[in-house]
């Protein structure tokens, strides 16, 4: 009997899959996409329909071969790619391409023996619906990105690309360092005040609120020490005492957004880290007599549902180890995202009985760490609420109002999964009318500050919170516009280029709905009804792309030739102290001093600004300091310090005092390049300029060229032997010496009197 073919998208997957299924089903990987729009042309036909032109992927022929052999060999086939839009998609893609009219659709959340078994229980058809919908989105993204890309190419410079949802992006980053721009800092001062009652020891904070029932505002040094002085005169008194117990709920379990935003708090992973990592978790790891495993369910959702069996298994397992005062008293629910796919379920673990140290031994240092995070946020959110008591005190003295905060945990509930949470700033006991003793003041200066820039963590957050984007695409979006090079990140922050700041102002000003946050939110919605058969994906690309032809060709006729500015560091020079700034040069980026010509400093453009990591590594958190740069050894000739400089070749070593000194080296630990000898010259004469002819090799053989190259481009053949010689190196000098262009004196004009 043949056997059954389920076809997954990762290799990582089938090892996990043959463990629980055993010899009775071949198990292979169809590696991600293996059709695709063409990579040279639009590939949509937008006179008939926007018919998409699919062909077979860039070294994807041989995987189609490999799988076209065993689908002849196979009983029933089985497509058990992602649970997702993509997913679907994929599936589509790989009935057609191997003409597979019998093959069943599976899907599972969870590498699990018990999904697996199940999914291939309940089979189902290509949800055609969800096919359309990743067709429209694959359309619309090539319909920006083919025919953005060629405008900005000649209207700012080659090379660049435009995305539909990452242009967003970028003008979110772009908004932001508007703001910071244009943000006025004010003034303000804050006075605490040190009090003890009076038959106890114990000091607690109050901080000045108000004056006379009013509000008050201390915004500069003048008015915050007459008021201190005051207080110095004042009598305190308790002026009332509120005690209150508040539940503090646990979060709901992780969606991808949120894992990313943890990972990256708790972290520093990038998206891109997170995404990676949890990939593998997601389809098994090797676990010792237990075999091959998947240890969490699927990685990219929206969704905070969570199985009534995952339900089941946490409460067991918090009542065995904590007691069932922990367990909450009902099913706890939590408010859905909106457009959330609520068939998927939450990121947990796939056995919660698996907690994080028993795992030590089976994952690195990373897979650990987001496995930790997404168990115990996972088991928390299973848990019972945790009690606190909160007590507020307010304090009079004289005309004004003080007021101390204090807490302490009653029941840790689920925080005792996290010791460190249990906070407890409890206030002494106190009662109405108790006197106070001061024991100090602190009056302290502060400034507003704008608002922040945005790290990856808050950036897919706020993408989140618009309806830009969705699980899947986060991680790409922020890998897209750091390799477009629109924006880059300093300490973790990210900043906009001097190219994405021109590119995002054109798109605002000639394609304003491309970067219009609702119309792309709205945009997403509607992919949202074409998946739930609510809305007719043509439709949506016809109403799309009117609007968008008409503005492209008034943007070509309007749209003026710009140039890239230069965009500022927060760090310094290291040899003169003045602002650095990132300038767009012939051969890519790098970091220059705004000192030029008086300070010739400039740098590799990572020296300074932190790259995106390769999948695979570990986060290097904060960007290179200035002192790095200067590690190097002083300079041989006058030593100055060496930095990094960059040309065509790559980097090398030069010193800090060019041009006065000019002196160059290797980087360290580089291979050292070969010299190439200069062609030698020969006693044959130029015919149209008198140089000697040099003896030159091409891949063609040997030829005589003007040793005046590039002025003199004069080649011929090699004379016969015995007709020429090769000059001595004190011939050539000799010859250097004689030719060489003597300065000439200044002409001068009498002026006519």
């Amino acid at each position: 009997m043949a056997k059954s073919l389920i076809i997954v998208e990762s290799p990582a997957k089938t090892r996990t899959i043959k463990t629980y299924l055993g010899d009775q089903y071949e198990i292979m990987a169809s590696m991600g996409h293996v059709r695709d729009l063409p990579e040279n042309g639009l590939g949509v036909d937008v006179e008939h329909a926007f018919e998409p032109e699919y062909v077979t992927i860039k070294d994807k022929s041989e995987t189609l071969s490999r799988l076209r052999k065993a689908v002849k060999a196979a009983g029933t086939v089985y497509l058990a790619t992602d649970p997702d839009r993509e997913g679907e998609a994929i599936a589509w893609h790989l009935r057609e391409a191997l003409h597979l009219d019998g093959a069943k659709r599976i899907e599972f959340n969870e590498i699990t023996k018990s999904a697996v078994t199940a999914a291939l229980a309940h089979p189902r058809e290509i949800d055609m619906q969800r096919v359309n919908a990743q067709q429209a989105r694959r359309v619309l993204d090539r319909l920006v990105g083919y025919q953005l890309s060629p405008l900005l190419w000649r209207k700012v410079r080659r090379g660049l690309s435009a995305g539909r949802v990452q242009s967003v992006a970028v003008k979110l980053i772009c908004d932001r360092e508007r703001e910071i721009t244009a943000f006025v800092t004010e003034e303000y001062w804050t006075i605490i005040a040190h009090l003890t009652p009076e038959t106890q020891a114990t000091a607690f904070q109050a901080k000045l609120i108000a004056r006379d029932g009013e509000k008050i505002k201390l915004g500069d040094e003048a008015a915050a020490r007459a008021v201190e002085a005051d207080l110095r005169q004042a009598r305190y008194q308790v002026a009332g005492v509120k005690v209150s117990k508040q539940q503090r709920n646990p979060q709901p379990p992780f969606i991808t957004s949120t894992l990313q935003q943890e990972a990256f708090r708790a972290f520093g992973f990038s998206a891109k880290r997170t995404m990676a990592l949890a990939q593998q978790l997601y389809e098994g790891v090797e676990l010792g007599a237990d075999g091959h495993a998947g240890l969490i369910t699927y990685m990219r959702t929206d969704s905070t549902r969570v199985s009534n069996e995952a339900q089941s298994q946490a409460r067991a397992y918090i009542e065995a180890q904590f007691g069932a005062d922990y367990l909450p008293k009902g099913e706890r629910k939590v408010k859905a995202v909106k457009g959330a796919q609520e068939a998927h379920e939450a990121i947990r673990p796939t056995d919660v009985s698996r907690a994080p140290d028993a795992m030590t031994q089976y994952l690195n240092g990373d897979q650990l760490k987001l496995y930790r995070l997404i168990w115990r946020r996972f088991l928390a959110s299973q848990m019972a609420a945790a009690v606190l008591e909160v007590m507020v005190v307010d304090v009079t003295a004289g005309a004004y109002t003080l007021r101390a905060n204090g807490q302490r945990v009653i029941f840790p509930g689920y925080m005792s999964l996290s010791p460190d949470r249990q906070e407890s700033e409890f206030l002494p006991p106190v009662k109405e009318g108790d006197p106070l003793d001061l024991q100090k003041l602190d009056t302290e200066q502060h400034f507003t500050e704008p608002p922040p820039r945005y790290t990856e963590a808050t950036l897919v957050k706020a993408l989140e919170s618009r309806g830009i984007g969705r699980p899947s695409t986060f991680a790409a979006i922020i890998s897209t516009i750091i390799d477009r090079r629109y924006v880059f990140q300093e300490s973790r922050k990210f900043h906009p280029t001097g190219l994405g700041m021109v590119v995002t102002e054109q798109l605002e000003k000639h394609f304003p709905n491309i970067v219009d946050y609702d119309f792309t939110a709205r945009m997403e919605g509607q992919l949202d009804e074409v998946e739930d058969g609510d809305a007719d994906w043509v439709k949506l690309l016809e109403e799309f792309y009117g609007p968008f032809q008409r503005a492209l060709d008034t943007a070509t006729e309007t749209m003026e030739r710009i140039k890239v500015p230069a965009v500022p560091l927060e760090h310094p020079c290291p040899q003169c102290g003045k602002q650095l700034v990132l300038r767009e040069g012939k051969f890519g980026r790098f970091v220059a001093c705004t000192g030029f010509p008086e300070c010739a400093f400039t740098a590799e453009e990572q020296t300074f600004v932190q790259k995106d990591e390769e999948d695979g590594e570990k986060a290097e958190g904060d960007a290179a300091t200035p002192e790095a740069v200067a590690e190097h050894p002083p300079c041989e000739k006058c030593g100055a310090p060496m930095v990094q400089r960059r040309s065509r070749r790559g980097p090398f070593l030069g010193c800090s005092r060019y041009p006065e000194c000019q002196n160059i080296r290797q980087m360290p630990g580089e291979k050292p390049r070969e010299v190439k000898e200069p062609a030698p010259w020969t006693s044959v004469a130029c015919e149209k300029c008198g140089r000697p002819m040099a003896l030159r090799s091409s891949k063609r053989g040997q030829f005589l060229g003007c040793s005046g190259f590039p002025r003199c481009r004069t080649i011929k053949q090699v004379p016969p032997e015995g007709e020429y010689t090769i000059l001595s190196p004190e011939e050539v000098e000799a010859l250097k010496a004689k030719t060489a262009k003597k300065p000439t004196a200044k002409k001068t004009t009498k002026k006519a009197e």
